[in-house]
């Protein structure tokens, strides 16, 4: 990897504006110069404006730092509000709709010095209709969705840190597929005021980054969470149960591979590595998520639904189809098994660090009119767990394959910690995983 400005970490460069080594505008200069040599293949934003960026940066430059962010660019996932850049949930119905304000996550952004670089791309409200993105690393494949946009512009260097979402693995799965970190927290660890709603009970913003500490400084920029100390060695040893869930034959070769050499690894770095088994009834939720997403869907998608029927699209219309004839008694008892199961998850983990299982069933699909399985994601959506996806090298088509680190409920600080002892590991065996195409 070179040394330009678009291709460093957002703690690295972070570091050097601090320091006066770099400037923002230079920084945002750079990542628009890769945005235009690569936009054209990618299609990666929903809205860019040079100009506006620009004059953000030379703002901040004139500034005494206001965080470890400050002069950093983010892309914005564009089902969230921004109150000077359109934000249109990749729906005809909203074709140029301008916000008056910015969602809250934005507005801490801009609060903690950082620049809106502009909206990237979504899949229509963040559901399951592909957007146009293409995967960095092979165009012919799908980078996932919905952060799709995100995911992309991450890993092909066009902006260090990007908004996500994640309603089932919305930010997970398309991370892995891209070769990025992704970062679900916590369930409401980041305010969702001024996010247009998939489903009110697992809608999630996430991050998608370059490193395990940059998502911490995301997170502690929105959030005000404390940072741990990525610069001091880990000094305890790990205890992490590799969970291959009831649906392991869902995925591939590679992944069953991917997850075995990497649980040799930890073990050989030190960490107590055991097998774990998700609580019983557990199964039952991989199914139950779908009708939960489903019911809250519909609802949340009432007023386009029922008057603009005819916009939206035929993927998406026969969801929320289904999810207008799901009974509230049926929502209901899939809500109280999911309680029940976390409730059991959580005294099942207290003697674990961390859980190490897949991120995906595989590499990213030969075809860009899937967004891919979130068979492996959207139990831990369900159970509101923080989760994390590191890069591990590549599939047998040489697309990036990814890991997924899980978390105890809110013990976020601590889990993207042991993500970062982790990726050491990981980019040991495989150094060029994850930082994105060449």
């Amino acid at each position: 990897m070179s040394d330009a400005p678009n291709e460093l970490t957002a703690a690295e460069a972070g570091r050097r504006i601090a320091r006066g080594q770099l400037t923002s505008e230079a920084l945002v200069a750079s990542c628009l110069e890769r945005i235009a040599a690569r936009e054209r293949d990618v299609r990666a934003w929903a809205f860019l404006d040079p100009d506006l960026a620009l004059r953000q940066a030379r703002r901040l430059d004139r500034e005494a730092p206001r965080s470890p962010l400050h002069g950093v660019p983010f892309g914005i996932k564009d089902v969230i509000d921004t109150a000077d850049m359109p934000t249109e949930y990749n729906s005809p119905i909203y074709r140029g709709y301008q916000p008056k304000w910015d969602a809250a996550c934005v507005a801490l952004l801009r609060h903690t010095g950082c620049v809106i670089l502009g909206k990237t791309v979504t899949t229509e409200f963040a559901n399951n209709h592909p957007s146009h993105t293409r995967n960095p690393h092979n165009l012919a494949h799908t980078p996932g969705g919905s952060s799709s946009g995100s995911a992309a512009a991450v890993a092909d260097h066009m902006v260090p840190l990007a908004l996500g979402t994640q309603t089932g693995g919305s930010t997970i799965r398309p991370a892995a597929y891209c070769g990025a970190v992704g970062y679900k927290p916590s369930f409401n660890s980041i305010n969702r005021a001024g996010l247009k709603f998939v489903a009110e009970s697992l809608d999630t913003i996430g991050i998608l980054a370059r490193s395990a500490e940059d998502a911490a400084l995301g997170l502690h920029v929105l959030s005000g969470r404390k940072l741990s100390g990525f610069s001091r060695p880990h000094t305890s040893i790990p205890h992490i149960g590799v969970c291959r869930t009831p649906r392991w034959q869902e995925a591939d070769a590679s992944t069953h591979a991917a997850v075995e050499r990497v649980a040799s690894q930890f073990a050989k770095a030190g960490a107590r590595v055991d097998d774990f088994e998700l609580p019983e009834a557990t199964e039952r939720l991989f199914d139950e998520h779908g009708k939960i997403m489903g019911y809250e869907s519909a609802r949340a998608l009432a007023w386009e639904y029922l008057n603009h029927p005819d916009q939206i699209s035929a993927t998406l219309r026969s969801r929320l189809d289904e999810g207008w004839q799901l009974s509230r008694e049926a929502y209901d008892a899939a809500r109280v098994l999911a309680r029940d199961c976390r409730r059991r998850l959580a005294d099942s983990m207290r003697d674990y660090d961390l859980l190490l299982t897949p991120s995906a069933p595989g590499e990213a699909p030969d075809n860009l009119n899937t967004t891919g399985s979130s068979i492996f994601n959207r139990v831990w959506t369900l159970f509101g767990v923080p989760c994390v996806t590191l890069p591990c090298g590549a599939g047998p088509r040489g697309l990036p394959l990814g890991v997924q680190l899980v978390g105890r409920f809110d013990a976020d600080v601590e889990l993207l910690a042991w993500a970062h002892w982790a990726e050491q590991i990981i980019f040991s065996l495989a150094p060029l995983a994850g930082r994105g195409p060449g």
